[in-house]
């Protein structure tokens, strides 16, 4: 089944001048590629990965090209005009992506940057863009487990730390106590369940829990060491910024870490820094 709005493997149906079409099954028939998009070499017969929208006459075409993003997930894009429609925002295509005002929280400006959600508009069938996300976030039970790597997008700061979008369907939590290196709205990064609440919230951490998390950053600094001739010139003084610009963690679990490679006798930590011990 095709879906609208994001990567598709179909097959190479029919070859014109212009380009060649791919098959879109019994709803959408035969899909033009456009010439410039066709990879050199394609043939009768081949399967092409392509992305799948509405050019700007509303018909059905496909494109080699990748989109910012797809259908289904956040991304912050930049509104390049807005009028008596909605906004219209670049996301990678050479039709831009319409935000409809009844879809716009704040109304949007041209030049600035805006976390929405991608979805297909039910009524028109066409690819659009939204900022009220309650619409399409938790919509089925959060399944996840304590432990879980997830995929997280930051989509507004509050009191308690920073909202998240859980792999595009689920609202998270990370709490500022969890929260070290420069964190924004619009940022992806990968992230851990810390508990699913009774009441279905999610709590986030940025790193692995309990000693799954010492391990991780142990392994990180030894091989950093290695890489470096054995020498960095950081230790349990260095500021939480070089620390994070280094391994990705906090201060606190970089001291925990390397104490215990210091008990293990695979580290020295002196002034200048620590040494790796051969």
């Amino acid at each position: 089944m095709i879906k609208i709005g994001q990567m598709n493997t179909l097959t190479v149906v029919k070859e014109v001048e212009f380009g060649v079409f791919v098959d879109g099954g019994r709803e959408y028939g035969n899909i033009l590629l456009p010439k410039r998009y066709v990879p050199k070499g394609t043939s009768l017969g081949d399967e092409i990965n392509v992305f799948i929208y509405f050019d700007s006459e509303d018909d059905v075409i496909a494109t080699t090209e990748k989109p910012l993003a797809q259908v289904g997930q956040f991304a912050k894009l930049q509104c390049v005009s807005a009028n008596s429609v909605g906004a219209f925002l670049n996301w990678g295509l050479p039709k831009d992506l319409l935000v409809p005002f009844s879809e716009q929280r704040v109304r949007m400006q041209e030049g600035k940057n805006y976390l929405v959600y991608l979805y297909v508009d039910n009524a028109s069938g066409r690819i659009v863009g939204s900022t009220k996300f309650n619409k399409f976030l938790d919509k089925t039970p959060a399944r996840y487990k304590k432990g879980d790597q997830v995929h997280v997008t930051i989509v507004e700061e509050t009191d308690l730390g920073y909202k998240c979008a859980v792999n595009d369907a689920h609202w998270g939590l990370l709490f500022k106590s969890e929260i070290f290196g420069k964190l924004f709205v619009g940022k992806s990064l990968k992230a851990y369940i810390k508990q699913v609440r009774e009441d279905g919230k999610i709590d986030l951490a940025l790193q692995k829990l309990g000693k799954g998390k010492v391990d991780d950053v142990a392994d990180k600094i030894i091989r950093t060491l290695e890489l470096k001739g054995g020498f960095l010139p950081v230790n349990d003084k260095s500021s939480p910024d070089a620390i994070f610009s280094l391994f990705r963690t906090s201060k606190a679990t970089f001291k925990k870490t390397i104490g215990g490679l210091y008990k293990e006798r695979r580290i020295r930590i002196e002034k200048e820094g620590i040494y790796l011990i051969k």
